[in-house]
């Protein structure tokens, strides 16, 4: 009797790699090989059953409602459970019986509706819009301006495109954002939900404008140089069945799982059938349409927290143990759907960008799919924002805990790109706080103008605004994000019109026009902000290696760092300044100060002379061989002005105060 061949199961071609960086993943290998190879069959199915991933996933195309070059228009829709399906709008008066979709096998159906006599389309829609400007280059150092189209105005009204585009684009360019976030693009019935109960996912909101208008918007932040990411949901979808998915064929089990297992619980919404044919057609194409029609240039997937595990991550906390990561209690179709969308995006469009709102820490989720991984560029920080809440919220300055900012901000697995950032949208909203509303509170409406006194909760909040957000910037990960208006330190929360606030746009707004009234002190922040963001352009900090801390200490409140051979200095002492501080660093030379946050154009207290110049020392001190020392006046030079043959004192360090320097005998 022949013995059956055994067909061994697909290995991740580069897992051997992943397993050798980090051997404590060792014990998971089993399950790295089956999520691999629920990938590879379902990819393999897709080749073998639809022609190839490119012609599965162009199903946008075909699907919905689409326009033959006639005039004639061709409908098509995936509703299983339906048992008949009509097309109504206002070219048939709304009549719900006049247009019937014909039924096709596996729950598809159509309709094709001829051109008029005059060869006119049935259903009129509106001219495309040619693209001028071709897409920027895969950037290397990401610095990501957040955004809302709908708030992006001072005025209390939805704001739109067309206002985005020549009024907000320019300004993310001055303030050196290469790359703007757009949430609340895919269209959702109700304003107040932020943009995350999508109703329709092949629909640009039609609250800002036209799909021409957000076209000829995206195209100008090209010719700008600027990245375009969609802050894509497809997480879970609104549960309403009058505009969006939810018993589109009047069931509950089209495109959702049946029952319990189909809700979430905290966010009242349906949950994806990931292993679904037609659900995965249907997201894929959803990435395409996105890319391909609208050119944005990559995606932030949001709540990948809850697509991984069954338990959505309610009621659970993360501690880091692997045992959290792998069991029963992940979801691998979710997952295998995350690593189906981005082998399809990197293989089609090698150029995009994808990033995962991911709070678990899920190993190896940003490291190639041939890994075993989940092909993620880059993941969000969030514990970053938390810790800074948390220090600023139960902490007195005194006590803050150097080691454990620095922990924070580097605690990144290794060589998976993390994004920081001090807050994002989540702190804005109302219920919350913004940093600078924590530091400085109802002081910001009456102590903000110049022609009042500084008074010490302004200082203190304007101070610290820009040491925390240089320090994230600069420590904490391979990308920047801000949400907009935080630069500034807006001064009010986001409030969408709802019936709680009697429907009002007031706060549903950002005051820009802060910054420009060269009366009040946001003006600092902003500059401040600016000139971070040009800094990092000009020395690419995000895109070298990690930081090398040399100094935390708790008493002195210091912490130094030196990356992209820069060295970054902070004093978070509340009052102590330092006059005869030795820093340790690595290259010597000679230094100069390249960003000072006690600069006046700051609203700091000039403490700190520009013109001075910084001396390396031949003496370890912090692991590093040399240290830094700072010339008086008075100076005697020789033949080796690098040295100690300097009259020399050690580095002055005022309180509350970061400085940047650069090596000038090796500048960038």
């Amino acid at each position: 009797m022949a013995a059956a061949a055994c067909t061994q199961p697909p290995q991740p071609p580069k897992l051997p790699q992943l397993l050798e960086r980090d051997p404590y993943l060792a014990p998971f290998e089993t399950d790295f090989q089956r999520r691999y190879s629920l990938f590879y069959n379902r990819l393999k199915n897709i080749e073998e059953n639809e022609g190839g991933l490119d012609k599965f996933s162009k199903s946008y195309k075909t699907f919905g409602v689409n326009q033959f070059v006639d005039g004639g228009i061709y409908c098509k829709e995936w509703a299983p459970g339906a048992e008949a399906v009509f097309l109504a709008g206002d070219f048939n008066g709304w009549n719900p019986f006049s247009h019937p979709y014909k039924k096709m096998e596996y729950g598809k159906w159509e309709l094709f509706i001829p051109p008029g006599q005059d060869g006119c389309p049935p259903v009129p829609h509106g001219s495309k819009l040619k693209h001028k400007h071709p897409s920027p280059k895969k950037l290397k150092s990401l610095r990501i301006y957040e955004s809302h189209v709908g708030i992006a105005s001072p005025e209390g009204k939805v704001a739109s495109y067309k206002n985005f585009t020549y009024n907000v684009l320019p300004r993310i360019k001055d303030l050196g954002y290469n790359c703007v976030q757009l949430m609340a693009i895919m269209e959702h019935a109700y304003y107040a939900s932020f943009g995350y109960q999508v109703t329709s996912f092949f629909a640009a909101s039609s609250r800002y404008g036209t799909p021409d208008d957000l076209k000829e918007m995206i195209d100008v932040a090209h010719s700008m140089g600027i990245t375009v990411l969609l802050d894509v949901v497809h997480s879970h979808a609104s549960k309403n069945s009058e505009d969006g998915l939810n018993k589109f064929d009047g069931t509950d089990s089209c495109f959702f799982h049946s029952g319990h297992k189909g809700n979430h619980q905290l966010w009242d919404s349906r949950l994806f059938d990931y292993a679904n044919w037609e659900v995965l057609r249907f997201l894929l194409s959803n990435l395409r349409m996105w890319i391909e029609d609208y050119r944005f240039d990559g995606f932030r997937f949001d709540g990948v927290t809850s697509m991984l595990y069954h338990h959505h991550g309610i009621g659970t906390g993360f501690s880091g143990d692997y045992n959290e990561y792998f069991g029963l209690h992940v979801d691998e179709d979710a997952l295998c759907y995350l690593m189906m969308a981005n082998h399809m995006i990197k293989f089609l469009h090698p150029e995009c960008i994808t990033i995962a709102e991911d709070v678990s820490g899920m190993p190896a989720l940003c490291r190639p799919v041939a890994e075993g991984g989940g092909g993620f560029d880059y993941r969000l920080a969030m514990a970053i924002p938390d810790k800074w809440i948390q220090i600023i919220k139960e902490l007195k300055d005194e006590d803050w805990n150097m080691g454990n900012i620095v922990h924070t901000l580097t605690n990144r697995r290794y060589e998976e790109k993390y994004i920081a950032y001090a807050e994002s949208h989540d702190q804005a909203l109302v219920g919350d706080k913004t940093l600078a509303f924590r530091l400085m509170d109802a002081e910001m409406y009456t102590n903000m103008s110049v022609l009042s006194p500084l008074t010490p909760v302004i200082d203190r909040g304007i101070q610290l605004h820009k040491m925390i957000r240089l320090i994230t910037h600069a420590l904490g990960g391979e990308s920047y994000l801000n949400f907009m208006g935080n630069e500034f330190g807006h001064p009010e929360w986001l409030d969408f019109p709802r019936k709680g606030n009697n429907e009002s746009y007031h706060y549903a707004r950002r005051q820009f026009n802060l910054t420009e009234d060269h009366l009040l002190r946001y003006r600092f922040l902003n500059a401040f902000d600016r000139d971070m963001n040009k800094l990092e352009e000009q020395f690419g900090w995000l895109a070298s290696p990690p930081g090398f801390v040399s100094e935390k200490h708790e008493s002195n409140k210091v912490i130094a760092f030196e990356r992209a051979g820069l060295i970054f200095i902070f004093n978070f002492h509340p009052y102590q300044s330092y006059v005869d501080y030795r820093v340790g660093i690595e290259t010597p030379g000679k230094y100069k100060i390249l960003l000072d946050s006690d600069a006046a154009e700051y609203g700091g207290h000039e403490r700190l002379d520009h013109s001075t110049e910084y001396f390396s020392e031949e003496y370890p001190h912090n692991y590093r061989p040399n240290s830094l020392m700072q010339s008086n006046s008075q100076t005697t030079f020789s033949q080796h002005p690098r040295r100690c043959h300097k009259h020399l004192i050690k580095v002055y360090i005022p309180s509350r105060v970061a400085i940047v320097l650069q090596n000038t005998d090796t500048p960038k």
